[in-house]
């Protein structure tokens, strides 16, 4: 795993998963109450054996800086690192990221000076667990050019992925991006050829490509020097490489979840603490999700009830109930509040006792969420003031609006504070 160089697509705007990244990149948005999407593929990396780990992002990439920075610094007799590449302009260059590939390719040179022997190319936004050691072995031992992990899926969502099709030696001969209506339904499968039983191959007769891919050194620098007017890998260099290039596909057996829309963060983030044991798992010490070390102190609870919940980290609850929802780190929760279905991000720092005391003279409510309010299927952002009973409910059951209230928008039926917001006393949403 020494000669094998790691490389994170860090995302576009990340639109869909506004507000959540209006202040923020894409593999910055916070996951599970204390972690960020950038330590899933990070974390993937370094237990898998691979620390020569660049992170490349283009939009509201302070707060990824900041975090890398202060999270991962490999000990100095390593050559060990995790590196944030930023779009620039250069006198050879002077246009900012097109794309996935072009990304890669203004940076090409760089990368070029690593001598190993192939690169791994992944995305900081999807959700799973992966040896990527397993992953790189099969590409070696199929003696690939190029090779793809991929899972099976269902037809609801596979428009939504770049789909392929096989032959029995798992060989690559057909892609297509995203594609709809005809072009969807001439890309369904057989997925049995991958191993699948019959009866889940005919739940899931399509064959998407996660996003991850393991490239020979030499044939990422053709592709992309060859097709210079190519910006993206999905849409364009992957079809190229179909004709000159021998590509394979590596199914993944395990879980995988593509964070790409309000909806599907907030189903994975809920299915951490609907299971006893979920199907991603951060109680795995064999796999550890690494995160920033932040030195709270342990979450206090007074007299309150909590049912299926993740707690994190320097929290003070006092006579609330809690289900069915995650609470981020510094959350304060005031008595009489009860939060169903939710996701509470928390606070990146405690207030001052003189800080309390001037919102107080300024009638301004407090970090957390005041005195009995009542939320349901909310995702409150970081550095949020909700003051006394306010009802977060979707009372009028709508589905999407882009602002309720300044702060406040509903996407998917689910309701979003925005980062840093503030809800005035007795507010019904």
């Amino acid at each position: 795993m020494k000669n094998i160089l790691a490389i994170i697509l860090g995302g576009g705007r990340g639109t869909r998963l506004e507000p959540l990244t209006h202040l923020r990149a894409k593999p910055a948005v916070p996951l599970a109450g204390k972690y960020r999407l950038i330590d899933i593929p990070v974390s993937n990396c370094i237990n898998s054996g691979i620390h020569k780990i660049y992170v490349l992002t283009q939009f509201n990439s302070a707060s990824l800086n900041r975090h890398i920075s202060h999270t991962y610094q490999f000990s100095p007799f390593t050559d060990g690192f995790v590196e944030i590449l930023a779009a620039q302009q250069t006198p050879k260059d002077s246009t900012w990221f097109q794309g996935t590939a072009d990304a890669v390719r203004q940076y090409l040179e760089a990368f070029s000076n690593f001598k190993v022997k192939q690169f791994l190319i992944l995305s900081g936004d999807h959700l799973y667990r992966m040896n990527y050691q397993k992953f790189i072995r099969e590409h070696q031992d199929s003696d690939a050019d190029m090779s793809i992990s991929v899972v099976p899926v269902a037809s609801s969502r596979a428009g939504d992925f770049g789909l392929l099709k096989i032959n029995k030696n798992g060989w690559i001969t057909d892609y297509c991006e995203k594609p709809k209506g005809k072009a969807l339904h001439a890309m369904r499968v057989d997925t049995s050829v991958l191993g699948l039983e019959t009866s889940k191959a005919k739940k899931r007769p399509y064959i998407a490509s996660m996003g991850i891919y393991v490239f020979n050194r030499q044939t990422l620098i053709d592709l992309l020097t060859e097709f210079s007017h190519c910006t993206d890998f999905g849409k364009e260099i992957i079809p190229q490489a179909l004709e000159t290039c021998r590509v394979k596909a590596c199914l993944h057996k395990g879980y995988w979840e593509d964070i790409g829309t309000i909806k599907s963060f907030y189903q994975a983030n809920m299915n951490l603490v609907k299971f006893t044991h979920p199907v991603f798992n951060f109680f795995d010490s064999r796999a550890p999700i690494y995160t920033r070390q932040r030195f709270l102190p342990p979450t206090k609870c007074n007299r309150s009830i909590i049912s299926k919940a993740l707690i994190c980290e320097g929290c003070i609850i006092d006579n609330a109930e809690i289900h069915n929802s995650i609470i981020g780190i510094r959350t304060r929760i005031h008595k009489g509040c009860k939060i169903e279905k939710s996701l509470i991000l928390g606070a990146d720092y405690y207030q001052s006792p003189e800080e309390l005391e001037d919102d107080s003279k300024a009638a301004k409510p407090p970090l957390g969420i005041g005195e009995n309010c009542h939320i349901v299927k909310t995702i409150v952002d970081k550095n949020v003031r909700i003051g006394k009973n306010v009802l977060l409910i979707n009372k009028n059951k709508i589905r999407n609006s882009d602002e309720i209230i300044k702060g406040v928008s509903i996407k998917s039926g689910i309701i979003i504070v925005n980062k840093n917001s503030t809800i005035p006393n007795g507010t019904v949403v």
